[in-house]
């Protein structure tokens, strides 16, 4: 598949899964569900997320293709580790070219929409999120074939999308757009190489009322990160508030003889847009 053809597939997709995301936030208010860790399947939201994603389709058990990591009571409802981690290497007869990370009860349940090309090396993503009550985090994977796989996890929280910054707005305007990316390991071996990338961003839900105004912040986050390396684009992620303040993405790239440019673009809700970039290894 060419260059070209992958990125009109990819601005496609995109445009639905912000379609999507829209969705999500206008779904009926979670508090009026009731989250049951005894049945995955019963909670009427994720029936009504699963309609607007996969219609009828078949959704199989992840067991062999994705790994969900996420703590079963988390200690700060702001800030949930999660992982999501491929079972397999990325290769042109068996990879996954799309991850979505469904919080039920969250007030805007879709959290992220993550599209793997080859280039990642292994489908893999590592963030922090908002939990705002006791929900199930789901991970759906969609496989090349066009199959989907899904792993679930019950998780006790509470209040983590009106949960106050960590940051005063004043700080947060300071370093807004500030980045770190890096990478390790050999970039001219063969296994995947680690990245992580840290963005300086209040990540505001729209949901956190000043104590003193009475007044919400309007909502401000990250909505778009896209990352290539030698000019071939790795991973396109839409994002939602679901995502933690100061955004930190752990991710994969496919190592490239000779190294290359990895670069890091990233758009908010503001239409605000931020770069980084790094050399690896000797460019061609």
């Amino acid at each position: 598949m060419s260059d070209s053809t992958t990125r009109h597939r990819f601005r496609l997709t995109r445009r639905r899964s912000l379609a999507l995301l829209a969705l999500s936030a206008a779904l009926p208010p979670a508090r009026a569900q009731t989250a049951s860790a005894a049945d995955p399947e019963a909670n009427t939201r994720w029936q009504q997320v699963r309609r607007s994603l996969y219609g009828t389709r078949e959704i199989r058990s992840g067991d062999g293709i994705i790994v969900l990591e996420v703590p079963p009571r988390a200690e700060d409802a702001a800030v949930v580790p999660i992982a999501v981690r491929a079972q397999f290497a990325q290769q042109p007869d068996r990879h996954i070219r799309q991850v979505t990370v469904v919080i039920d009860n969250n007030p805007s349940p879709i959290a992220a929409i993550l599209r793997y090309t080859l280039d990642s090396g292994r489908a893999d993503i590592e963030t922090r999120v908002r939990i705002d009550e006791y929900t199930f985090v789901r991970a759906v994977a969609e496989t090349g074939d066009g199959q989907l796989y899904m792993a679930s996890r019950y998780v006790k929280a509470s209040g983590g999308c009106s949960a106050p910054p960590g940051k005063d707005p004043a700080s947060a305007q300071a370093s807004l757009g500030r980045m770190r990316l890096r990478a390790q390991g050999d970039p001219a071996g063969t296994a995947p190489l680690p990245v992580q990338l840290m963005i300086s961003h209040p990540n505001d839900s729209g949901l956190v009322m000043d104590q003193l105004t009475r007044q919400y912040a309007p909502a401000h986050f990250v909505r778009k990160v896209d990352v290539t390396y030698a000019g071939r684009l790795v991973l396109s992620a839409d994002l939602d508030f679901a995502i933690s303040e100061n955004p930190n993405l752990r991710f994969h790239i496919a190592p490239r003889a000779g190294g290359g440019e990895l670069r890091a673009q990233v758009v908010d809700t503001r239409d605000l847009k931020f770069e980084q970039a790094i050399t690896l290894g000797m460019a061609p």
